[in-house]
């Protein structure tokens, strides 16, 4: 069997020097390029201009941190058990990031990229939206993108993003067919049905062409460091001890024989 070089395209080291893409990193990308650049140019393999790093840090920004949610809770309580291994923690937290918190994104993206495959085809957006929304309720399937257990009846990170994809220039179709279904969504249902910031990633990854089996990784990548700001946070201010034994408590109350 002939064996082939193992190399990656990504990155590659000498004694001396490190190139990913291209760009020595010590000259050429530590102290100017920044997280979020960074981030873009192991993604789509260059750098991002201007408006692709304004557009791409804020869909970043959005998705680092949501308070309490049952993927910090996972972090800290995994903390709590292990705090010799940080790793684990911020793993435990990520591992809860799917169809309900956060992981959503690639559903979303999904729905959008195959609905409309070209942006520039003459298609009605509205009528669109009407068959999208329709489809999913006559499946009884939850809309990607669309509703949020919290936020109601604006979630308020979706028009702040849009706010800036209209600035740089990515409020294209597939934004616009988001909002359409969102709107939609709202008129068949008969109730306020929030465009989720999920929801309004997974339009703005579509603009920038992010295959939408790679849009959770965005969201996986954002979280991470709100993570470990929740795993500092637990050492300063332990809360999943005091959850362990509240949750110890009161089953220990449950169990004794009443009188």
């Amino acid at each position: 069997m002939k064996r082939h070089e193992i190399k990656s395209d990504i990155a590659w080291a000498t004694p001396t020097q490190i190139k990913v893409h291209g760009l020595d990193l010590c000259t050429e990308i530590v102290g100017v390029v920044d997280f979020g650049q960074m981030a873009f140019l192991e993604i789509f393999a260059r750098l991002p201009n201007a408006n692709e790093a304004r557009m791409f840090n804020a869909m970043m920004v959005i998705l680092v941190e949501h308070g309490i949610t049952p993927s910090s809770l996972a972090t800290r309580m995994t903390y709590c058990g292990a705090p010799e291994a940080v790793q684990a923690s911020v793993a435990a937290g990520l591992l809860g990031l799917g169809s309900v918190f956060v992981g959503s994104l690639d559903n979303a993206a999904k729905m959008l990229q195959e609905a409309l495959p070209d942006p520039q085809a003459s298609v009605d957006l509205k009528q669109l939206a009407v068959d999208i929304v329709s489809a999913h309720r006559g499946r009884r399937e939850i809309i990607p993108g669309v509703g949020h257990p919290f936020h109601k009846p604006i979630d308020p990170r979706t028009p702040a993003l849009f706010k800036v994809a209209r600035e740089t220039g990515f409020a294209g179709r597939h934004v616009e067919l988001m909002e359409n279904i969102g709107a939609e969504a709202s008129e068949q249902y008969g109730r306020p049905l929030p465009l989720n910031v999920t929801g309004a990633m997974a339009a703005i990854a579509s603009e920038f062409r992010l295959p939408w089996k790679m849009c959770r990784g965005l969201a996986v990548a954002a979280r991470a460091v709100g993570l470990v700001g929740h795993i500092i946070e637990e050492m300063r201010q332990p809360m999943a001890e005091e959850i362990y034994y509240r949750i110890e408590h009161e089953a220990t109350e449950h169990s004794r024989p009443r009188e």
